[in-house]
């Protein structure tokens, strides 16, 4: 097992950056210099118009050299949006579904997740993305349904997990707390580490990008890079995570 592994959650608001340029290989690139194992990426296009049709978690896996899984939590006729998880490690897709939202709003962009197990050198881990809903009915909805039966209270869901995401909520609101009473947050469970907000761009001012660990999990670095690139390919910066695994006794 590798001492360290190194895992990414970051939202790259469909490769369109804060200069209005849309570029999958800029967002590959803001990737590629964390060099990390895993990543958990949220806004991807595929086939849409507004992007070029392109298939953004193909071409930045590509990029990248990684295996992913892709999951579209909107589909209007050929076109795709949703959220990808990358890996250097074999990955197998459990599940990957819609969220709960707030039915009769029409206006509300459907949300979804995805549930991987990702094979580190015979440790399997329980891997999940998500990109919450904006508002707080919702959001509490959808921390309910993950860590409900179909997800994270699952038989299956054994061992290890990491879940990530935007949740568009504060480390304090009742989406994050709600969580927070089944797994850990890793920016809080670190010591000596100051949380650092991911949204937005230049002047980070939210942090709703989180990355939840469960009791098997330590964390030993975490990381919210700012560096130019960072700041205009996206409105979100990445937030970056090292984990290892706890000696079992």
């Amino acid at each position: 097992v590798p001492a360290t592994i190194r895992i990414m959650t970051y939202n790259v608001h469909s490769c369109v950056g804060m200069d209005g340029k849309i570029s999958p290989e800029r967002i590959a690139r803001v990737i590629g210099r964390h060099n990390p194992d895993i990543v958990a990426l949220q806004e991807l296009d595929m086939g849409r118009k507004r992007t070029g049709q392109v298939d953004q978690p193909h071409l930045i896996a590509k990029t990248l050299e990684m295996m992913y899984h892709f999951h579209p939590s909107v589909v209007v006729g050929e076109e795709r949006y949703g959220n990808a998880v990358l890996s250097r490690y074999p990955l197998e897709l459990i599940r990957a579904w819609r969220l709960a939202g707030i039915v009769k709003n029409s206006k509300v962009e459907p949300r979804g997740a995805l549930w991987a197990v990702i094979n580190i050198s015979g440790i399997k881990i329980n891997f999940l993305n998500t990109h919450f809903g904006v508002f707080p009915r919702e959001g509490i909805l959808q921390s309910q349904a993950l860590l409900g039966s179909e997800w994270l209270a699952h038989p299956v869901c054994q061992g290890p997990v990491i879940l990530c995401g935007d949740f568009n909520s504060l480390p304090n609101s009742q989406v994050c707390r709600n969580i927070k009473e089944v797994l850990h947050d890793a920016q809080e469970k670190l010591t000596d580490h100051h949380p650092k907000a991911t949204w937005f761009g230049r002047y980070p001012i939210g942090r709703i990008d989180h990355f939840f660990v469960s009791q098997e999990i330590e964390v030993s670095q975490v990381e919210v890079s700012s560096s130019d690139l960072d700041k205009v390919a996206s409105d979100h910066l990445p937030l970056i995570v090292d984990i290892k695994f706890k000696q079992r006794s």
